[in-house]
């Protein structure tokens, strides 16, 4: 985790300074578009959406998983239907309303999540420390096995992205991004070294657990405390998806803005001001897509996804820096070095994939090529500036 946590820490760098020289909205879309040109910025436009509709649908299936602590058959189809479309339909309902109900919604969901990680945290080292671990062999894995363990922690550490995409609505955007995203960083490195450090030490085969946390709590804690961490849990999870949906309509909204999807995508609700067009049909991709595949298959195609913007962000950072000059508020230390290193980075994982089982992810590519065909029989739209 630890080691992870410093390889997407070159990618959060450089999105640092990137994201300090922009206001409005769009994430990676807008930085792509404005460095590398339309055609670029839409094929990132539509691989943020599908990275980002992959990731909740991913947490709408654990969601699932971890609800069968208390009630088994809720990975039955019928059950799993009903569940996915209440959870789904509510955020969908709340960020419709406005982004002020989003928001409030998912920092209580934020907050109740750390409390749960926390509790884990605590009860596991107390565990531990009074003389209840396993003791598991020391082995070096393989390169080729690290690195496809490294491919599926870019979905534990990434979804940074989210928040950089509604920007045109904060307050101070180019002051707050750069800090925000460190302060995340560091947040997470330490919460998830200390739950894998506390799950390897107290499961005796912690891999093949589908409800770790759970399982951890149970030993530590008894099947009061495991129903507790389950429960705290199911809000982390309902947490993230809430934030999803808040933070990545924005992204169509962003496109749409710049004339590169259809004009209705930008639709602002005249009462509660959200673009609830692309709310709406975020929230039923999602759905779909947790309804059609499960937990593993949405993080790896999310992660995919993620690599390939990622990637092309860090390449973004030398080329604003030529194209505009001095308009990072700002300026990493040794930046072109740290553009380098994460594009290796995302390149190196991206031959971890079996692209032979990756048919949406060159869907994807192939509708925005021909979204970019489509936009350019229209009028150029106008160039987007920081």
């Amino acid at each position: 985790m630890f080691a992870a946590g410093i390889v997407i820490g070159i990618i959060m760098a450089c999105f640092a300074e990137v994201a300090s020289q922009f206001t409005q909205a769009g994430g990676p879309y807008l930085y792509a578009r404005v460095a590398f040109g339309r055609m670029i910025g839409i094929q990132m436009g539509w691989m943020l959406w599908l990275g980002q509709i992959a990731a909740p649908a991913a947490n709408a299936n654990l969601f699932v998983i971890y609800l069968g602590e208390f009630w088994p058959k809720a990975n039955s189809p019928l059950p799993r239907f009903i569940i996915l479309t209440i959870l789904v339909g509510v955020l969908v309902f709340v960020n419709y309303r406005g982004v002020r109900a989003g928001t409030q919604v998912s920092n209580v969901f934020t907050g109740a999540k750390v409390l749960a990680l926390g509790a884990v945290i605590i009860a596991g080292t107390i565990f531990v420390f009074s003389g209840h671990h396993v003791s598991s062999p020391t082995t070096v894995p393989a390169v080729g096995a690290w690195l496809k363990s490294a491919l599926l922690l870019v979905f534990a550490y990434g979804g940074f992205e989210t928040a950089l995409a509604p920007m045109a609505e904060a307050r101070d955007p180019k002051r707050d991004a750069a800090f925000g995203l460190f302060f995340a960083l560091g947040a997470c490195v330490l919460i998830y070294t200390l739950i894998q450090w506390v799950v390897i030490a107290i499961l005796p085969d912690a891999a093949h657990s589908t409800r770790p946390l759970a399982d951890v709590a149970r030993l530590a804690m008894g099947r009061a405390g495991a129903a507790l961490v389950a429960i705290g849990a199911l809000v982390s999870f309902y947490g993230y998806l809430s934030a999803k949906i808040l933070g990545v309509p924005r992204v169509t909204y962003a496109l749409a803005e710049e004339r590169d999807l259809p004009k209705i995508f930008a639709a602002v609700h005249p009462k509660y001001h959200t673009p609830y067009v692309s709310i709406v049909v975020f929230g039923i991709l999602v759905w779909l897509l947790a309804l059609l595949g499960n937990f593993a298959w949405n993080l790896t195609l999310s992660a995919v996804a993620r690599l390939v913007y990622y990637g092309v962000a860090c390449a973004a950072l030398p080329a604003l820096r030529k194209k505009q000059p001095g308009a990072a508020l700002f300026r990493l230390p040794a930046g072109n070095l740290f553009a380098a290193l994460g594009v290796i980075v995302c390149l190196v994982l991206l031959t971890q994939v079996d692209l032979s089982k990756s048919l949406i992810l060159i869907a994807t590519i192939v509708l925005a090529l021909v979204n970019w065909l489509w936009v350019r029989r229209r009028p150029d739209a106008p160039d987007s500036s920081p």
